[in-house]
């Protein structure tokens, strides 16, 4: 293959698996925490996401310089009691045309004891332990947006924000809750890979219900 044609056919590959992938976090009690990449909606195969490779040292919010151990599928991370959260917005580099390039940036959460939202975009408890949740985007909550909640057993549900930015959440069994939201953004963005024109903004927050 010439090598003129290797970039615009590594640009469609990696377009769809960055939109496609999600950063999410997952705590046991006050454990560690295990933050992943890969698609949350399937099982994890054996060593971790192919594209595992790509999540290098998300930032936890707020910042820490605790050492995060690379596993087989996951960065573990020694964190204080309560909720967690990380951010990154480094995992792909960006694609697409000159000028007219694109990146996701990744909010992710474990826990619901904090019903407040610190990071620019983010799924937080509208009340602590509760089952509602408000999508927060830069300290206002996000109407009529899509949210998609995946349960224990790994069937999901599509829902929507109400006019406040809340959805209830169907708790149906005990176990592992996860829940994803995604906005589009354009314009002109400064990311920590350079410049882009599109962002595309992904939050997850994972809860376990008992």
């Amino acid at each position: 293959m010439k090598t003129r044609y290797l970039a615009p056919l590594l640009l469609a590959v990696l377009a769809p698996a960055a939109q496609a992938h999600e950063v999410w976090i997952e705590r046991d009690g006050a454990g560690p925490a295990r933050i992943y990449l890969g698609e949350p909606a399937e099982a994890l195969p054996a060593g971790g996401d192919p594209e595992f490779d790509h999540l290098k040292a998300p930032k936890l919010v707020p910042a820490s310089t605790a050492a995060m151990a690379r596993k087989a599928g996951y960065l573990e991370v020694a964190v204080p009691p309560g909720d967690v959260r990380a951010q990154d917005d480094s995992v792909f580099e960006p694609w697409g045309e000159a000028g007219k390039k694109e990146a996701v940036a990744y909010y992710a959460r474990a826990g619901r004891a904090d019903a407040r939202a610190v990071m620019p975009f983010e799924i937080a408890p509208v009340a602590a332990g509760g089952d509602r949740f408000v999508v927060v985007r830069d300290g206002k909550p996000v109407a009529d947006l899509a949210v998609t909640v995946i349960s224990p057993e790994k069937w999901t549900k599509a829902l929507k924000t109400d006019a406040q930015g809340v959805v209830a959440v169907p708790v149906r069994e005990k176990g592992r809750y996860l829940l994803t939201a995604s906005q589009k953004d354009e314009g002109a963005f400064e990311t920590s890979v350079g410049k882009v024109a599109v962002l595309h903004r992904i939050a997850t927050t994972s809860f376990v219900a008992e």
